[in-house]
């Protein structure tokens, strides 16, 4: 596809913002894809020597890399390195997924960068960094690493054993992070002509997202234990067993835990539910005895009647969703949460829609992910490529496709 073939209007907020993606898998790649669904202007340059790995699962690759087009080079070769440069004149923002130092190994610097294009937004995705320990820069990371390294997976599971957590936070989180970092950098760049280079670790986003849980430690010396099911704070945080499934109830509120006590039998305000807070505590026998009443009640109750008397008392709650039950679920359906578009191949698929929604300049999904290598010639060509120099960097293996 060539850039005059992309839909001049109505494609969301991002248009006209030119994006070159470099990465792997999902850590980097969703970084581009949430400005792709909004309408900025990617390309997916894959190596040409393998093609990327989520595309061993096609139901990742199609979902995460629509609307953009796709090209694969080997760039650590002098041709490879000439596309990208002259790529990299023509983009906004530079995205890059590897093991910390790969692009400097490859003699691939911010500074050479620039001196292409002043301008330039570069985010460099890794598990570890850019900068730091040498022993950990360079090692390689997956969503279960920076879990695990960022401290998440230890606070999760149960007191004998944690828990890997799935599916793709880390990397989702960590995407969200390169992707707003990207954007404020690109705002200034408008504003000085001068770019920026962007070092986003997994293991960072992962402590940088648990809120106050870090600062308490360091005032308080506070390790969180794991908890299983239970919350370490409030009673009946947790997961509760139906009779035909499982409902999540968050029992704490300043404006429902008087009457949602009362609902169960017990009193605010006494020595076994004291005031002091808008919930029970954990670990005390108040907390021991609102647990044994919420258990018993859900156990004879299905989940559909336990959730009508908890939005009754306006307790938070919600049924344990899976996607059979999301696909038919009424919410969904009104503000359409899954939709179809049409597969390269030309079936039609059904994925996760664009989200967040936008109500006066909302993303739009015009195009399926590209296959690898698909869009070489057009994307060559514009870059003053003849058929000839583009045969000739098949033949040396700096183009590849399928």
């Amino acid at each position: 596809m060539k850039t005059s073939e992309i839909p001049k209007s109505g494609i969301g907020p991002l248009q006209g913002v030119n994006v070159l993606l470099s990465g792997s898998a999902t850590a980097g790649p969703y970084a581009a894809t949430m400005m792709s669904d909004f309408g900025a202007n990617v390309i997916d340059m894959e190596s040409a020597i393998m093609p990327d790995t989520s595309r061993a699962s096609n139901d990742v690759f199609e979902q995460d890399h629509r609307n953009q087009r796709g090209i694969a080079v080997n760039v650590p070769t002098p041709d490879g390195q000439e596309i990208f440069y002259k790529l990299i004149k023509n983009v906004d923002i530079f995205i890059e997924s590897s093991k910390g130092g790969q692009w400097k190994k490859w003699g691939i610097t911010d500074e050479l960068m620039w001196k292409v294009n002043p301008a330039l937004v570069i985010v460099h995705v890794s598990g570890f960094g850019q900068s730091g320990d040498p022993a950990y820069i360079k090692r390689a990371s997956w969503d279960g690493v920076g879990l695990a390294f960022g401290t998440i997976t230890d606070q999760n599971g149960f007191p004998e054993e944690p828990m890997p957590i799935g599916p793709y936070i880390c990397d989702g989180l960590t995407a969200m992070s390169a992707s707003w970092g990207a954007l404020a950098a690109y705002y200034r760049a408008m504003q000085t002509g001068k770019g920026e280079s962007i070092d986003v670790a997994q293991f960072e986003i992962m402590l940088r997202n648990q809120s106050g849980t870090p600062y308490k430690y360091f005032q308080q010396g506070i390790i969180p234990a794991r908890t299983g099911n239970e919350n370490s704070i409030a009673a009946c945080f947790r997961n509760f067993k139906c009779s035909d499934g499982y409902i999540f109830i968050g029992f704490s509120g300043p404006g429902l835990i008087k009457n949602a006590l009362a609902f169960f039998g017990f009193e605010y305000g006494t020595e076994d539910f004291p005031s002091s807070f808008p919930w029970v505590s954990a670990g005390t026998k108040g907390a021991a005895l609102i647990t044994e009443a919420i258990e018993k009640f859900c156990q004879e109750r299905t989940i559909d009647e336990v959730e009508q008397e908890m939005n009754k008392l306006g307790v938070p709650c919600s049924p344990i969703m899976d996607f059979a039950m999301a696909e038919k679920n009424s919410h969904y359906i009104a503000r359409e949460v899954f939709t179809e578009w049409t597969h390269r191949d030309g079936r039609t698929v059904k994925g996760v829609n664009i989200i967040p929604k936008m109500k006066k300049n909302p993303g739009k999904i015009w195009k399926a992910a590209p296959g690898w290598g698909e869009d070489n010639e057009d994307v060559l060509s514009e870059l003053g490529y003849s058929a000839d120099d583009i045969s000739a960097l098949y033949d040396k293996k700096v183009l590849n496709k399928a």
